[in-house]
Formats: structure tokens, C-alpha cells, sequence
């Protein structure tokens, strides 16, 4: 093989693994509360860390309290860094709940998810 050829092989290679890089989906890589984990209430922080940059003003986090329908509470979350999600949830009573959330990654993809947790 040329140089050249050589050359223009690894530009493509590199381009084509930066461009899958640059369009990966939002997936969830850190939770507080972590999945199952029991808490101390009333109040509780809640941060979701994602491997990449999320739009916070398209993405949502719900809260499903312990008696499922009507606990059900929109969060309002704030973006610290362009791939974190945080909020603060007050007045929790005691018992189980479903952290809810989904995300717009900047590829354009939603993803959702769901942390139970407990408060005691």
C-alpha cells in the first residue's frame, strides 16, 4: 500500500469512530439515590449522570409515590454540567417510590428510565 492510501484509510477510520462517539445515546452511568437504595427523608437530592450531553429543557424526571396515582409529581430539575440532571424533592413521607426520567441525548434519541428507592 501507498502512503496516501495509508493516510486516507485512518482519516475515515478515526471519522467514522468519532461520529459514532459523537451520536451515542444518553445512557444513565450514576444515580443518587442509586437503584434500591433507602434514604432519609423528608427531603431528598436527586442527580442522574448520563456518558453524554442531554437537553435538560426536553428532559423530564417524575416521581411516583407510594401509593402509585396520586403521588405522582412533575420534578423540576436543573442541568449543573451538559450530561447531569439534578433536583430536590421535599417533604417525602416514609415508603417506597419510582424516580422516573427521560432524557433527549443530542443525537436527537430519547431514553428513559426508572430508579425505585426508598425513603425511611
Amino acid at each position: 500500500m501507498n502512503f496516501a492510501f495509508r493516510k486516507t484509510a485512518l482519516a475515515l477510520l478515526l471519522a467514522s469512530v468519532s461520529a459514532s462517539v459523537a451520536f451515542a445515546h444518553a445512557i444513565l452511568v450514576k444515580s443518587t439515590p442509586a437503584a434500591n437504595e433507602a434514604v432519609i427523608g423528608p427531603d431528598v437530592v436527586v442527580a442522574l449522570t448520563f456518558n453524554s450531553k442531554v437537553d435538560p429543557t426536553r428532559s423530564t424526571v417524575t416521581l411516583e409515590g407510594p401509593n402509585h396515582l396520586s403521588s405522582r409529581m412533575q420534578v423540576q430539575s436543573h442541568a449543573p454540567s451538559p450530561a447531569e440532571i439534578t433536583t430536590k424533592i421535599s417533604n417525602l413521607t416514609a415508603g417506597s417510590y419510582k424516580l422516573r426520567w427521560q432524557v433527549l441525548a443530542v443525537d436527537g434519541h430519547i431514553t428513559r428510565g426508572e430508579i425505585p428507592f426508598q425513603v425511611k
